[in-house]
């Protein structure tokens, strides 16, 4: 296989990663507590290039590149008032607990309601965990004390979906939590929308160098055949 199409390929895979990473964050620009992913791109290496008459070393070639991890940017964005006395956001670090299905699992997202039994739950209908972790029950005036919300210090939490994170607690964070506000989204649709234009211009110049390749084997192919034939 030619080095060069090797080299593009890889590069516009990688770019498909980083534009549906991208396409994630933007969709998520309005969502309360979202975190926004950066992919990181990492090199194979290079390839030594040799004289193929003499042996001599003539210099390297990059063999390309790949998306070597996804990093979330877990800084605090800005609280928003809502007015709503089941809203609650974390100024500073730290997670809401919430119990699922699939065990214990933290959020920045603080868009809570009561079910059925007087319980404050996520959008999903899961329990919201003080920090001894027990069910938050709300007050009869619809009301829950912003005191009465854990605030989980979660070092190294991966985001799993649904806006929420694994991971294992490491006692009480240093956050403090607002009642009637929400976290902003960390995403900032401009900047995502400028990252997309760039990425996408970088995968149309893979194609064009793949494109072009191809071109120049077709015709080096019929060059070699003319030259067969009239042999």
């Amino acid at each position: 296989m030619d080095v060069g199409l090797y080299i593009a390929a890889q590069g516009m895979l990688a770019e498909q990663v980083r534009q549906d990473q991208l396409a994630n964050d933007l969709a998520n620009a309005s969502t309360p507590g979202y975190k926004s992913d950066t992919s990181v791109q990492q090199s194979f290496g290079a390839l030594l290039m040799s004289n193929n008459v003499t042996g001599a070393p003539i210099g390297t070639i990059d063999e390309g590149v790949r998306i070597s991890k996804e990093v979330t940017d877990m800084a605090p964005a800005a609280l928003e008032a809502t007015g709503d006395p089941l809203d609650f956001a974390i100024a500073g670090t730290g997670f809401f607990a919430v119990k699922t299905a699939q065990g214990i699992q933290y959020t920045r997202n603080g868009q809570f309601s009561a079910n059925n039994q007087g319980l404050l739950v996520d959008q999903f209908g899961d329990e919201v965990l003080s920090q001894s972790g027990a069910p938050i029950q709300v007050g009869a005036d619809g009301k829950v004390p912003a005191s009465a919300l854990g605030v989980f210090n979660v070092p190294n939490a991966q985001k799993l979906g649904n806006n929420n994170f694994s991971g294992a607690s490491a006692g009480k964070a240093t956050g403090t939590v607002e009642a009637g506000q929400l976290e902003g989204s960390g995403v900032d649709p401009i900047d995502t929308l400028v990252d997309m234009t760039a990425s996408l211009q970088a995968y149309q110049a893979g194609q064009q160098t793949i494109q072009t390749i191809n071109q120049t084997m077709q015709e080096s192919s019929s060059t070699v055949g003319s030259i067969a034939a009239g042999a």
